[in-house]
């Protein structure tokens, strides 16, 4: 009996850590893009990002169905006629191909940045991914999350230590001036957005958008 509640507890235990960990995981990894000290970058908006990569597969099958899923059913029609006009194209004329193919991807992208509530800012080159996209994508390829889990973990530990050690620093001369009174509030400010932010992410939902 006493080992049967044993391995209960264990088994109990056990769960409960993998559903922490999970947890744990799916904020870090998505917290880590809107912490202030990283740039973000349009993932979708990049020659070597998904959109374009299906967009590449689509007109290399001439299966308009595997782009669709980036957009809205309303956006439908103006993708799929575009679709068709530069898959007719694509065995003509290549300088006109690619300036037609080109349109093509501006165009994808355009529809899906609005589908996100995000501006679309032109297409960036291939390589422009940032290292956290890079190695969310990588991940799923591989169906292992444990590098991400261990690298982002480690830099947002960093970045927190980081920012509470300046304000905690700081709030000790903060009524020496109005300077260092100054210098505590911008500490004090982006260590407490920093938190704020995580907790907007754990409340409400992810976009693209800034």
């Amino acid at each position: 009996m006493k080992t049967q509640i044993k391995n209960t507890i264990v088994t109990d235990a056990l769960n409960t850590g993998r559903l922490l960990k999970f947890k744990i995981f799916s904020l870090l990894l998505i917290f880590i893009f809107l912490l202030p000290s990283i740039s973000v970058f349009a993932h979708c908006d990049s020659y070597d990002g998904p959109v374009i990569e299906d967009a590449l597969k689509a007109l290399d099958q001439n299966n308009v169905q595997l782009v669709l899923k980036w957009i809205e059913p309303q956006q439908e029609k103006e993708i799929i006629t575009l679709f068709d006009k530069t898959y007719r194209l694509k065995n003509g004329d290549q300088q006109v191909y690619s300036i037609v193919e080109k349109y093509f991807f501006e165009t994808l992208v355009r529809l899906h940045r609005e589908t996100e509530g995000a501006s679309y800012t032109g297409l960036k080159p291939a390589g422009s991914t940032t290292p956290f996209v890079v190695m969310a994508d990588n991940s799923i390829a591989e169906n292992d999350e444990e590098e991400v889990i261990k690298t982002v973990t480690t830099q947002l530990e960093q970045v927190l230590r980081e920012r509470f050690d300046k304000v905690a620093k700081l709030s000790k001369t903060k009524d020496s001036s109005v300077e260092q009174g100054r210098a505590y509030v911008e500490a004090y400010v982006e260590y407490t957005h920093t938190l704020e932010g995580l907790e907007h992410l754990i409340q409400g939902p992810i976009s693209h958008s800034k």
